[in-house]
């Protein structure tokens, strides 16, 4: 576990050093002799993805030899959507979809496409698949005419990845041929902008007040389809993340007990013969990636993976927690787990995953139902407690009672017949 933690350490430490460095790249979408779509910016991948043993990740810079995919890319003429896709490397893409309301425009969708075969990107991959993620929920958004203009690092939630814009200038609807002199700078940009000096009286600072408990999460339930559109992959719980992370507003680490909302939360993933993934997504911003692995020898499948991304608009930088070598909710093949209990799953130490009345079965699901549960321990000794005290109040009952018989038999032989 050290081991991973360091890996995923040195990952994050190589992942924010690297975009002091990036070089920037220019994409343009034309129409005829017009520009309508033009990008200048620095772009990093972080892409999490299994292996033949476990789960990693990679950190992907979008090269200087990225071009635009004319056929793909779009400026949105006779009803289309306005769009700017990337190429890159064996198969890769990253697209920008735009749409307008007169005022402003705004990057709608960012669509990755990543090709695990590649394996100069990618080595020891267990798939060779092409995969394409989705995200709606971007914030990058700049009035009509304007460039938007942003130097800080923005990073957006894409089905479980990360990407990571920097030094960024882009326009779309543009008027001429060339990035517009007026910008629109991003709200991470103003928000980083030095305050003018000046003299102020010392005032003492009112105490932060502690964050409330959000209380018990309300219980979801998740599947995944295989590709005949059965069930593969059941499960019901209640999901509680908590962590740490660096404040903007508060400029100090604060602890954070956040509940996974199910109608908020969408989920995908995939299912194997030895291993099966459940990625859980709220809101575009949160991301949680649980992975069971089967040993075909013992017949026994368990917990090893957890991963854990967030970046949310107080986060002075995505938060991100990855172990692939943990050992829970350990199960015999062909039963599900089940655990009405609250349980803490230690995943890094700054963060953990909290259950709550959790059945899961990631494997041999059949008719959509879960197979009979095997009980966690501590369903079990909340079960075996009250059994222990009936038993003693039992016991204490008779007790009482012998003793009370035989003190009425005393009481009768102390009388003689007359």
């Amino acid at each position: 576990m050290k081991q991973t933690i360091a890996r995923g350490t040195l990952l994050l430490f190589t992942w924010f050093a690297v975009l002091g460095c990036l070089h920037s790249i220019t994409l343009e979408v034309r129409e005829g002799n017009s520009t309508c779509i033009k990008a200048e910016l620095s772009v990093v991948l972080l892409i999490t993805y299994n292996t033949s043993s476990n789960s990693t990740s990679v950190q992907v810079p979008l090269p200087n030899t990225t071009t635009v995919d004319a056929e793909s890319s779009s400026c949105g003429a006779i009803g289309g959507i306005p769009s700017l896709v990337a190429t890159f490397g064996f198969g890769h893409t990253l697209g920008l979809s735009f749409s307008t309301n007169g005022s402003l425009y705004s990057v709608d969708t960012v669509t990755l496409q990543y090709n695990l075969s590649d394996s100069s990107v990618f080595p020891d991959a267990n798939s060779s698949a092409v995969v394409t993620v989705v995200s709606s929920s971007v914030g990058i958004q700049a009035a009509i005419n304007t460039t938007y203009h942003c130097v800080s690092a923005t990073s957006v939630i894409v089905g479980g990845q990360i990407v990571t814009f920097s030094d960024a200038r882009l326009e779309a609807y543009m008027p001429g041929n060339d990035l517009s002199q007026t910008e629109t700078t991003c709200a991470a940009d103003q928000s980083s902008t030095p305050s003018p000096t000046t003299t102020r009286t010392p005032v003492t600072p009112a105490p932060t007040p502690a964050p409330t408990p959000p209380g018990t999460p309300e219980r979801g339930t998740y599947s995944i389809d295989n590709s005949n559109g059965t069930v593969c992959f059941l499960a019901q719980m209640g999901l509680q993340l908590n962590f740490s992370y660096v404040s903007q507003s508060q400029n100090k680490t604060v602890q954070e007990i956040f509940n996974l909302t199910p109608n908020l939360t969408s989920s995908s993933g995939s299912c194997e013969v030895n291993r099966a993934t459940l990625v859980l997504s709220q809101n575009g911003t949160t991301s949680l990636n649980l992975t069971f692995t089967l040993n075909s020898t013992t017949n026994k499948y368990h917990l090893n993976g957890i991963n854990m991304l967030a970046n949310w608009a107080d986060m002075e930088a995505p938060f991100s927690a990855s172990n692939t070598s943990l050992d829970y909710l350990r199960t015999t093949l062909g039963r599900s787990y089940m655990c009405n209990a609250e349980q803490s799953l230690a995943v890094v130490p700054n963060f953990s995953l909290n259950t709550f009345r959790l059945q899961v079965q990631p494997f041999r699901v059949t008719t959509n139902q879960f197979a009979t549960a095997e009980e966690c321990q501590m369903d079990q000794d909340q079960m075996l407690i009250p059994l222990i005290v009936g038993a003693a109040l039992s016991g204490l009952v008779l007790i009482i009672l012998i003793a009370y018989l035989i003190g009425r038999k005393k009481s009768h032989a102390g009388y003689q017949t007359i």
